[in-house]
């Protein structure tokens, strides 16, 4: 649905060249063009707007003087800066260009009628006036000679046995004379010249010839290889046309065919049969064809018509038309109308081999034009709702509009087609009412159709595919308002208008246009502004007057407008970026200008230009026809194949098939180059997965409709996330939920969104939601939706922050919060008619309340259906069923008691009734209580069932108890019971004994003394040694002191085997008087100073003697040895870390491979390990350490201090970080020891043991910050990467990172902490 816009035209008028120019060709890398006439050659720069070179051919006597000579063809030869020329006389000349040299390399004696070379320019084909073919080399060789007039059919004749045919069909008696029919042979057509025509398909493997059969007089086309080798003659068509061209993706030969009432263009196959037409739009005879080329990627022809002479002597016209085929139907996209007498008169056209739609046409007045056009979609840029989507697709005469918003109709049909005098070059909506179009045609007049209220339909618009008997089409079809003629003042009376004298029309108000004119004597174009005036001649014809005009240096090639701003984005050739207010009293075009004030340039031209705002900047967007994609003079994306810009959204489709679109609002130039460019993830609201080839053909406006087409011409209608969403959050804050859930409805959004969106806003507007919704089935779907989770932070998050703080549910019950809301509105509003959504509302919730729906089933029972929105029970109970597994709802109507419920429930459900009505008949003969703890029971409701069972009497009391022992139900049962009856006693020695089994002693005591068995109390307290509440409890059972005395001894011996000396001392000093033993306990403690105490407490101060100086003495030998032991092992540890780090630097990379062989802990070999070592065995226990058993005993041995292990480092910074937490423990123990060695008079052996404790701690202080390295810490990340890597050693970086294996433990990474301010000396002893 792609229309061909005018984007640029070049004219160089009156070449100063003598003769008449016959024929020409292109100089694609000078940028000129070789024309020849029957004087010689000329070589013109058309930008330049100079002649280069003169050639002569009449000084050479390649030409006569007279001027009856003809070139009949000019090649350029792009390898030998020469050109190939022949003349009909039959001379091929070279003529060397740079030194203008001719040499005639060959002759021929009949004269030549064609030349024509390969398009590798590796052969060259004579066709001479003796009806033969000659093929040369490129040096001009004679390869062969062949007739030009074959008998034989060529080497792909059609094998055929007759079956199938129509000779061997059945006919009848009435069709047997018509089976065999006379074959007709039509001579060629009046105005043919009879001369040979050759065309070459792209490879340049084939070519085909189209000449005039001397026995019949008709037209024949046969197709030769490179070989020279005839491979196929075309089948017999009648009135065949002399022009020929060969598309130059190999499929089809065009030609042409006058029919009895129409002329077609017709397409043969390489094996020369026919393969589709279609039709000119001229009558029979009114036209003849001159030339048909293809332009370089075959997606356009251009026809060269002429009008045949008249009777009526009328002024005779030429013209060029531009075909392109989609969905199998011919559009014919551009009309150029050229007079046949004069200067405008056309004596050639050609395309250019490198710009595809360019075409290159010579005049007979030594003019020369060209075109350029490039692809564009002609769609409205209407924002609102009221823009219909329309897009215009040209056709000759006729504009084929399709409304987009209510019909998608795949091309070539169409909603409307509006029917134009003349055939149509260009269409335009308005800027600022996005229906109303207006259509520029050939003859340079404008056809402006608006939509509005006309009683009367429009003959010149008629319905398509929406169209038919008794339909009512809701659309506002357009009429005719009024055609305008164009008209300049400073036209000079005999200049002939070129005939695309204007580009870039643009509909920027009412009746006011904007267009661009290009100036054919420099490089300079001119922005005119177009006002209507009211024609005096008559009403329906208006006038275009030039009302004002701005000059611009340089050649427009792209023209946009923004109907918000009042501007228009200009582009120059050299990529500078323009900007003109139309509205501005200035009438000046100044640059363009970007955020940091700099002008605006692109690198490359861009087809395609839009004006957008991005963050809150005005910016011009621009891709290119090589798909690079520009904001500004920044390139996004160099894979962009289209792109469109609508409700503040960007929409773009890629090279690797994916459609993305992003929000403009909050966006950023570097968030969108990160994006484009794949730099960065993109969420899958962004991108979207399109077929191969798709383009952007129109955005619906306050839509969610994306309309692409594929390469092939159909169309696809998809619903971008983006846009969906996007509209989605539109209707929700304007508080539209119909539209916003039917939509999300349709397009599988998840419907937590209607809420999560703005949780305030929506509950505080339920009730709206339920009278737009109007539909239980809805709210039911939308209750059955409902999840704990925030969509908008995980499914759906907002393209931009909301400033605005939502309201949240901490507590995680916002599915109950929304079903209470919706089940309170739905009661106000209409509760007959939102029975079923009320009973969805109940089951929905965390913990779903199916007692409370059971029990309003179970009251519709009753009720009498007069109103036809009632719900009965039995359709009630049906859709419970759906929510509910049936199992669970009979369970729960039996946990209410209710036998008629759970019959109600039962009958409705798949349940054999011999299963159920046994168990109910049994259950209705029990008692109350033992009833209910029956069903309970059943249901394993364990704590309601021992409550209705400890109400069913003493008896029942044994049951009870069994089941709470069964079912740990002791808290519980505890509180049914009074705690002075015989069964909270019991129940109470039960927990204990419970308690006592899982070796929780100190509870179980608790529960023993609390229920009076303090014999068991006691028991449970010298198991958990809890001496305090044992020694109470002994004194409530009253016992001897001898019994104390013992029971002391016994605590005694626990507490020392907790450790506990000075609570040990306690109990023996004070309740088995032992008081020497005490002192033991406590020297054993390294508690002296109470030892102290008790030995002259009890004035036993021989014991000082005989046993605190001899302990005191020992314990300052054990710590020095320990501290010595200590601070060798520090040291040890120490060297060999830094043995470790050494090798680690010098070779990073030894035994990778048995790195990533080992598995994961061995990446860390680089880091940590002697790689040197090679001793190590390694053996992989990742199994057996994740077993539950062996999970403590794999953390021990997760670092071996083994020389050369893996984990060596780590295990060496472990076992130093445990030495300096010891010796950093032994503050207390050594500032007590230091006090009493100084009270007994041991001063040496007090310094001492200060001295060797300050030594090893400043050595540990010392070697903190050397040990524990920022470059220690972060070896593994630096290993992993950097000059030194290779890809065994990354690859085992990565798969570490996938297993998720710690390169270091938070302990071991961070050094221990010495406390500098704790105060362990006695300064005494300095």
């Amino acid at each position: 649905m792609r229309n061909l816009k005018l984007h640029q035209t070049l004219e160089f008028r009156d070449i100063q060249a003598p003769g008449k120019p016959q024929c020409f060709c292109l100089r694609a890398e000078q940028g000129t063009v070789l024309i020849g006439s029957e004087r010689g050659l000329t070589e013109a720069d058309p930008v330049r707007r100079e002649v280069k070179t003169e050639i002569s051919l009449v000084a050479e006597g390649f030409l006569p003087e007279d001027g009856s000579g003809c070139i009949v063809g000019i090649q350029d030869l792009l390898d030998q800066e020469s050109a190939c020329v022949a003349t009909a006389s039959g001379d091929v000349i070279v003529c060397n260009l740079s030194t203008q040299q001719l040499e005639c390399v060959g002759s021929v004696a009949s004269g030549i009628s064609v030349m024509s070379w390969s398009p590798d320019q590796e052969l060259l084909l004579l066709a001479t006036a003796q009806q033969t073919l000659i093929m040369m080399t490129k040096d001009f060789e004679v390869i062969t000679e062949e007739q030009i007039h074959q008998d034989d059919f060529g080497e792909g004749k059609f094998v055929t046995v007759g079956w199938g045919s129509k000779e061997t069909q059945f006919h009848g008696s009435g069709g047997r004379p018509t089976t065999f029919p006379v074959q007709l042979h039509e001579s060629a057509l009046p105005w043919d010249d009879h001369r040979p025509q050759i065309t070459w398909r792209g490879d340049g493997q084939f070519f085909a010839v189209s000449v005039v059969c001397p026995q019949t007089g008709a037209r024949k086309i046969r197709v030769w290889n490179r070989e020279f080798a005839l491979q196929s003659t075309s089948e017999s068509v009648p009135g065949l046309g002399p022009c020929l061209a060969w598309k130059p993706s190999g499929s089809l030969i065009a030609s042409t065919q006058d029919k009895p009432n129409q002329q077609d263009v017709v397409f043969f196959e390489k094996n020369g049969l026919l393969h589709g037409n279609f039709t000119l739009p001229f009558l029979k005879d009114e036209v003849k064809v001159n030339d048909l080329l293809w332009n370089a990627d075959s997606s356009v022809l251009a026809v060269w018509l002429e009008d045949l002479p008249k009777e009526d002597s009328s002024t005779l016209k030429s013209y060029v038309q531009l075909w392109t085929v989609g969905n199998y139907h011919w559009y014919l996209k551009q009309s150029l109308p050229f007079s046949t007498t004069g200067k405008n008169q056309i004596v050639s056209l050609l395309w250019d081999p490198v710009t595809p739609c360019r075409l290159h046409v010579l005049c007979q007045g030594w003019r020369y034009l060209c075109y350029e056009w490039h692809w564009t979609t002609d769609r409205s840029s209407g924002s609102s709702a009221n823009d219909l989507a329309n897009v215009a697709v040209i056709d000759g005469n006729r504009v084929l509009v399709t409304v987009f918003r209510q019909t998608v109709i795949p091309p070539p049909m169409y909603t409307y087609r509006l029917l134009i005098p003349h055939p149509v070059n260009q269409v335009m909506f308005s800027a600022h009412l996005g229906n109303d179009l207006a259509v520029l045609d050939s003859s340079n007049q404008i056809s402006v159709y608006k939509c509005g209220d006309k009683p009367n339909m429009d003959s010149t618009v008629k319905l398509g595919a929406v169209g038919g008997n008794g339909f009512k089409v809701p659309l506002t079809i357009p009429h005719l308002e009024k055609r305008y003629s164009i008209q300049f003042g400073n036209k000079e009376e005999n200049e002939e208008v070129n005939a695309l004298q204007l580009s870039f029309l643009t509909w920027i108000e009412d009746d006011a246009f904007l267009a661009v004119s290009h100036s054919h004597t420099g490089p300079q174009s001119t922005l005119h502004h177009l006002t209507a005036a009211r024609s005096e001649v008559d009403e329906e014809q208006g006038q275009l007057d030039v009302s004002s005009s701005v000059t611009v240096d340089g050649v427009v090639i792209g023209l946009c407008c923004c109907s918000k701003t009042k501007s228009s984005a200009v582009q120059l050739a050299d990529g500078q970026v323009l900007k003109y207010l139309w509205e501005s009293p200035s009438l000046a075009a100044e640059p363009w200008k970007n955020a940091e004030g700099f002008p605006v340039r692109f690198a490359h031209p861009c087809t395609q230009m839009e004006v957008a705002t991005i963050g809150g900047e005005e910016c011009v967007l621009g891709l290119t026809d090589r798909c690079r994609f520009f904001i500004n003079d920044t390139e996004v994306a160099s894979n962009i194949t289209s792109f469109a810009v609508c409700d503040d959204f960007l929409l773009v489709t890629t090279h690797s098939h994916t459609c993305q679109g992003f929000s403009l609002s909050g966006a950023s130039l570097k968030m969108l180059q990160a994006s484009l460019s794949g730099n960065q993830q993109v969420s899958g609201e962004i991108l979207r997965k399109v077929e191969r080839g798709s383009r952007i053909v129109t955005v619906v406006p306050q839509d969610t409709k994306l309309i692409l087409q594929m390469p092939r011409g159909n169309l696809e209608v998809v619903h971008h996330r983006a846009l969906v969403l996007a509209q989605v959050r539109k209707w929700l804050d304007k508080l539209m939920f119909k539209e916003a859930f039917e939509c999300m409805r349709k397009l599988r959004i998840n419907l937590n969104l209607i809420h999560d969106h703005n949780p305030k806003v929506f509950l505080e507007n339920v009730e709206t939601f339920i009278k737009q919704i109007d539909s239980a089935n809805h709210i039911n779907l939308f209750l059955t939706e409902l999840r704990e989770e925030d969509v908008t932070k995980t499914m759906y998050p907002p393209p931009v922050t909301k400033s605005v703080q939502m309201s949240t549910h901490p507590d995680g019950k916002k599915i109950d919060l929304i079903c209470d809301a919706l089940r309170a509105a739905m009661e106000t509003v209409n509760p007959r008619k939102f029975c079923l959504s009320i009973l969805t509302s109940h089951v929905k919730k965390t913990t779903p309340e199916l007692e409370i729906v059971l029990q309003k089933v179970h009251e519709l029972q009753g009720n009498v259906l007069l109103n036809p929105e009632t719900v009965s029970a039995e359709e009630a109970l049906k859709y419970l069923l759906l929510l509910v597994d049936v199992n669970e709802l009979f369970n729960h109507s039996l946990g209410t008691y209710d036998f008629d419920l759970v019959l109600m429930v039962a009958e409705k459900s798949q349940k054999d009734p011999k299963e159920y009505l046994p168990f109910l008949n049994a259950l209705k003969k029990m008692e109350t209580n033992y009833q209910r703890f029956t069903i309970d029971k059943y249901l394993k409701r364990y704590e309601k069932a021992i409550g209705h069972l400890s109400k069913c009497g003493p008896e029942y009391f044994t049951e009870c108890l069994n089941l709470i022992k069964d079912k740990n139900l002791y808290k519980e049962a505890l509180k049914l019971y009074r705690p002075d009856s015989q069964q909270y006693q019991a129940v109470s020695v039960a927990y204990g004994e419970h308690l006592m089994k899982e070796r929780l002693y100190e509870p179980a005591g608790l529960v023993f003394a609390r229920c009076g068995a303090q014999e068991k109390a006691l028991e449970a307290f010298l198991a958990c040694g809890s001496w305090q509440q044992a020694l109470c409890v002994a004194a409530q059972l009253q016992m001897t002191k001898d019994k104390v005395a013992g029971l002391a001894r016994t605590l005694a011996g626990k507490l020392v085997e907790q450790r506990k000396h000075s609570e040990a001392a306690t109990v023996l000093e004070q309740y088995a008087q032992d008081y020497e033993e005490a002192v033991l306990l406590l020297l054993e403690g390294s508690a002296w100073e109470e030892a102290l105490r008790l030995v002259y407490k009890y004035d036993r101060v021989d014991i000082i003697e005989t046993s605190i100086k001899p302990s005191i003495l020992e314990a300052q030998k054990n710590y020095m040895d320990f501290l010595d032991s200590q601070t060798a092992t520090f040291i040890r540890h120490k060297n060999r870390l830094q043995v470790v780090r050494e090798l680690r630097n010098q070779a990073p990379q030894i035994h990778v491979d048995n790195e990533v062989a080992h598995g994961p802990e061995t990446d860390l070999f680089s880091e940590t390990s002697s790689e040197m070592s090679g001793r190590y065995s390694h053996s992989n226990s990742r199994i057996s350490a994740r077993s539950s058993k062996n999970r403590r005993k794999a953390e021990r041995k997760k670092y071996s201090l083994k020389e050369g292990s893996p984990l060596e480092g780590l295990a060496l910074l472990e076992a130093l970080s445990e030495v300096v937490q010891s010796i950093e423990k032994l503050k207390d123990e050594v500032h007590a020891i230091l006090k009493v060695l100084f009270l007994f008079e041991f001063e040496e052996q007090g310094k001492e043991l200060q001295r060797a404790f300050e030594s090893t701690l400043q050595l540990m202080q010392r070697a903190l910050p050397e040990i524990w390295t920022l470059a220690g810490q972060q070896s593994s990340a630096t290993t992993a990467l950097g000059p030194r890597s290779t890809v065994n050693s990354i690859t085992a970086s990565l798969k570490q990172q996938k297993t998720g294996v710690p390169v270091l433990d938070t302990g071991v990474c961070m050094p221990p902490k010495i406390d500098q301010r704790s105060q362990w000396k006695l300064n005494l002893l300095e």
